[in-house]
Formats: C-alpha cells, structure tokens, sequence
C-alpha cells in the first residue's frame, strides 16, 4: 500500500460546462479534501470547475497550491487570490512536473484538451513506472464514457494492456473516490475496489 494522501492534483475544466452537475462534484471534491486536510494542487487559474476547486477548498479550510505557467500569470486568469502558495512555471511542462512531483495522487474532473491531456500524461506515467500514484476519474455524469470506451476498444486492439486499465480508478461517487485511493495499491491497481 502507498502512504495516505496529504497532496491530491485536480485536473479539470477552466469553464464549467453546461451540467450544472459539473461544478456540484468539483464543490463536494472540494470539501471532502478540505474536510480530510488533503492539500490541493492545481493549475492557478480562478475560472471555471479550476477556480470552484480552489475556491472551495480555501473557504474550508483547505491548503491551495496554484502552478501556473509564467505565460498565464495574468490578471485575467487569476483573478482571486486563493492559494496559500502560487507557483510560478517556465511553461506548461515545468508547471505539469512540479504539479506531479507535489502530489500524491490524482484525479481527473470534466474539462476538455488540457484536462485530458494532463491525465493521460500522469497515466502514462504510471504506466511506464515514473510514478506508483493513484489515477482516478470522477465520472461524474458519465463524462468520461466515452473515454473510457475507447480504452476498452484499445486493449482489445492490444495497446492497453489489461493491469494497465485496471490500475485506473473510476467512480462518480466522492465518497467511493476517497475510499479507493486509500486502498488503491500500485501492484493491484483499483483490484482492490468492489
């Protein structure tokens, strides 16, 4: 087993979407690792489900780390002052490797291209054994079907392998989150979840 989460990265959306369904699980995400003082790393900006995360989590009580690459260190995206700690990137490849190295996990909300390509990233990371980290998807809504058929349709065209796709936690409920990245398990993947 891995050591408890203290650091946990949230990939996600600088917009909100349009299901309001969106920002109520990136609110609940927020609290419940506000409630169980796990540390928030994120992208710096204040829009969209990003903003709501970070916002969310320092009303609690929460401990915010912003990485922001020096590009987008602008007024217009961060607007509000919420971080304990702002980080300040070369680029969005110093600010990914900074957000990964303080983190003890991860997990993805809806967003669109950077989402996705922030969790493919760290689950190609996993994969290849730069990290032994939980991955997980908040599927909330059934966002990330589709994706995840893919997967399937991948690894029966054999290029995911099967412990590969089983190591990714998948769940839309917050509670089942917290309870499998406890016990994800680098060796047994999400094996462990009913």
């Amino acid at each position: 087993m891995h050591d408890p989460i203290r650091t946990l990265a949230v990939f996600c959306g600088s917009s909100s979407g349009n299901d309001p369904l969106y920002t109520e699980a990136a609110v609940a995400l927020a609290e419940t690792m506000a409630d169980h003082e796990i540390a928030l790393v994120y992208g710096g900006g204040s829009r969209g489900l990003m903003g709501t995360v970070a916002e969310t989590v320092q009303r609690r009580g929460g401990y915010v780390v912003g990485v922001i690459p020096h590009l987008l260190n602008r007024p217009d995206v961060v607007t509000r002052k919420v971080e304990n700690e702002l980080i300040v990137a070369r680029d969005m490849h110093e600010r990914k490797a900074l957000m990964y190295e303080r983190s003890d996990g991860f997990v993805a909300l809806p967003g669109g291209i950077g989402t996705l390509e922030e969790l493919l990233e760290v689950y190609t990371w996993l994969q290849l054994g730069y990290h032994a980290k939980p991955v997980a998807l908040l599927n909330v809504g059934g966002f990330f079907d589709h994706l995840l058929e893919l997967f399937v349709h991948a690894k029966g065209e054999g290029f995911i392998k099967a412990d590969i796709l089983d190591s990714l936690i998948v769940t839309d409920d917050i509670s089942t989150l917290f309870e499998r990245l406890d016990r994800w398990d680098v060796a047994l993947g999400d094996k462990l979840s009913p």
